[in-house]
């Protein structure tokens, strides 16, 4: 399936052309307005469907705590392992939860992928960081249209307790996706492939050939955001 993604500079929109979809022929735009989303992040999500098929950790989490250290994964890994895709539920668009039942949540951490970041006041991201909405807007068009879903696990977690894997969605690479849509850099050059070197490769080939990105990377945002959390805090 050949696609074309762009990024446009009129209001600052995402403007996707799409030759073929790949996840069934239903119409999009009924479900995607059940899910709230309007403007720039229905063409985000839309341009999901079909970065997903041409388809790293942040093991030093910016919101773990100082001194913690990653643990072993109780959970199967290093095999794919299918989700229910009703007990998903998209928080941005590099982490999800996974409510296998009462009481047992799993926080996701997407290997391989750092997106911007959304507003997330008790870990001092005081405001969106500009295309947070529309890279969280693709992951929850993303996980709406999909019909499967699958989760692979590294054996370790990250410092905040985190799981650490990656998803695929009807066989695809989500980071890979992602980061193809230009709403996520690698993670893979700086973190290494966390044991799992072929999803990895994926994500990196992405981006090789996805090109810049038009946000500032992630890490220095939050960065500059605690500072403004710090200092908002203190003035009051």
């Amino acid at each position: 399936m050949n696609v074309c993604v762009r990024l446009s500079t009129h209001s600052g929109g995402l403007v996707a052309r799409l030759r073929s979809l790949s996840l069934g022929t239903r119409d999009a735009r009924p479900l995607l307005s059940r899910l709230r989303l309007s403007g720039p992040a229905v063409g985000t999500a839309l341009a999901c469907t079909v970065a997903l098929a041409t388809a790293g950790s942040l093991v030093g989490s910016a919101f773990a705590q100082d001194g913690a250290k990653p643990t072993p994964q109780p959970r199967e890994s290093k095999t794919r392992i299918a989700v229910p895709l009703e007990k998903v539920r998209v928080d941005d668009g590099d982490t999800v939860v996974i409510v296998w039942g009462e009481g047992d949540e799993e926080i996701i951490r997407v290997l391989g992928i750092d997106t911007p970041e959304t507003q997330h006041v008790e870990h001092r991201i005081p405001y969106d960081q500009p295309f947070g909405r529309e890279a969280a807007g693709f992951a929850k068009g993303a996980f709406a249209l999909a019909t499967s879903c699958e989760i692979l696990r590294a054996d370790m977690m990250d410092p905040y307790g985190r799981t650490l894997g990656y998803l695929y969605l009807n066989g695809k690479n989500y980071s890979a996706a992602i980061v193809a849509a230009r709403l996520a850099v690698e993670s893979v050059s700086f973190y290494g492939d966390n044991g799992l070197p072929e999803p990895a490769a994926e994500v990196m080939a992405a981006a090789k050939t996805a090109g810049p990105v038009p946000f500032e990377p992630p890490h220095q945002y939050r960065r500059r955001m605690r500072d403004v959390s710090d200092y908002e805090t203190a003035k009051h």
